[in-house]
């Protein structure tokens, strides 16, 4: 549910490339749904690794990384699948990442997959960014202008309104997974944890390598109080994308709270 951008409830929405979202410090609240035993300080951890790895965009919009050095890069998709796979010099392959964050598709997500464990940082960091990017393109552009409104809507915590967009979305495009990507991020801060969980199922049959809705449904379990089963999906999270630090660290405190309880964790 997670999505290339940080979202603290009650502030405002940094969505990367120097847009922010500011406006109204209402807190949304989530009711409907029994509450976890948690300290605060593991339940902001909690939703802050939830939202960054699926609004991480996540959930709410696709923030643009770094852009490389200037020089010739790759031209063609292929090309940059080429370098990406065969170059020895990071700029070059983050020059490929930033190619494929443009013009790419979901068939292209295996090489930025890889490129997720790329031995420099700026590559791993582009490449983050591009699968945000290329799971928010649904190539059509009736689905496109709903799915900024919906975002647009997600900033404004106009929950309802955007959970109804990204219905609309869901039914035009079914196999579009980030709309019910989003969709569960919605129906999360509601509190509507199973249908959040619905959405994520959804969400994992048409794309696989979704860390941001793995690390969703790791969120919705602490919030069930089912904390080995949310570290079961941090753990599957990090096992596509291991950056996720934010993730790592609830894991942790996840483990913590277990043993203080005196369950014990692996």
């Amino acid at each position: 549910m997670i999505t290339g951008t940080h979202f603290r409830v009650g502030s405002t929405v940094n969505l990367g490339a120097g847009i922010t979202s500011g406006g109204s410090k209402r807190r949304v609240r989530s009711g409907g749904g029994r509450g976890h035993t948690l300290s605060p300080r593991i339940e902001r951890r909690g939703r802050m690794g939830w939202l960054r790895i699926i609004v991480s965009g996540g959930l709410l919009a696709v923030a643009a990384g770094p852009s490389p050095a200037a020089g010739a890069g790759p031209e063609t998709v292929d090309e940059a699948v080429t370098i990406l796979r065969e170059s020895p010099d990071p700029k070059a392959r983050g020059s490929a990442v930033t190619v494929l964050a443009e013009t790419g598709g979901m068939e292209h997500l295996p090489h930025l997959v890889r490129a997720l464990r790329d031995g420099d940082a700026d590559v791993r960091s582009l490449a983050e960014e591009a699968l945000w990017r290329v799971w928010s393109r649904s190539g059509d552009p009736v689905v496109d202008r709903l799915f900024a409104e919906g975002i647009d809507q997600m900033r404004e915590r106009q929950l309802v309104e955007a959970a109804d967009t990204f219905s609309r979305i869901i039914e035009r495009r079914p196999d579009f997974a980030e709309g019910w990507n989003k969709r569960a991020t919605v129906y999360y801060w509601l509190g509507e944890y199973e249908k959040s969980l619905a959405d994520c199922d959804e969400v994992m049959k048409r794309n696989p390598h979704h860390f941001g809705a793995l690390s969703g449904y790791g969120m919705i379990y602490i919030q069930l109080d089912r904390l080995e089963r949310a570290i079961e999906y941090f753990e599957r999270a990090l096992a596509i994308n291991p950056n996720l630090g934010q993730v790592e660290a609830t894991i942790e405190s996840l483990r913590r709270s277990l043993r203080s309880r005196g369950r014990e964790t692996t």
